[in-house]
């Protein structure tokens, strides 16, 4: 049972609110995945040690940084390029027409948003860009639309959900992020 002093106690109040609550008072942060990978990274440096293969763990170690980066480096460029090309369209007043055109689909999918609300044309960019399977490139102006539609509260409106479930649902009519993975991996 967790105990956290300092906290109302209101038996609707789960734990792990309580807990939150009281980090956020007390101003320390907590590191929850850096325990999780350190334990992952010691488990497999131990289990190399007991089987005799540490050697395999530290080329698969010097193998895998290299790669990430390899690929890290490929997707910066992917997510330059459709975020130079969002900003060309954003000059260009193309996403403007863009979510002019989204409307009876947005009006539909927020019905709580006004017509002018400042969020929309984000959330059009955001649904385009995920649709042509740039889900980097639509992750600012997904942040965008988020923080215009956050309220004065910290509870998620109705639109912020409908809008987080889109983006998790992520329909793709071109796949570019995984073209740029399986040309990344010569396949």
């Amino acid at each position: 049972r967790l105990v956290v002093k300092n906290v109302s106690r209101s038996p609707a109040m789960p734990d792990f609110v309580r807990l939150r609550e009281y980090i956020r008072r007390s101003g320390r942060k907590t590191a929850l995945l850096n325990y999780l990978w350190s334990f992952m990274i010691l488990a497999g440096l131990f289990w190399g040690m007991v089987t005799g293969s540490v050697e395999g763990v530290t080329q698969g170690l010097l193998d895998s940084a290299k790669d990430a980066v390899t690929l890290g480096l490929t997707m910066l460029g992917i997510m330059s390029f459709w975020s130079g090309i969002l900003e060309v369209g954003n000059r260009a007043g193309v996403l403007d027409w863009l979510s002019g055109k989204m409307a009876p689909v947005l009006h539909f999918l927020f019905p709580d948003l006004p017509g002018d609300h400042p969020a929309l044309k984000p959330i059009a960019v955001n649904m385009t860009a995920n649709m042509l399977g740039l889900g980097m490139a639509a992750t600012p102006a997904g942040l965008e639309a988020m923080k215009k539609m956050k309220t004065a509260g910290e509870r998620a409106t109705d639109s912020m959900c409908t809008f987080l479930i889109l983006n998790i649902s992520s329909l793709q009519l071109v796949p570019i992020t995984m073209v740029a993975y399986r040309a990344q991996y010569g396949s």
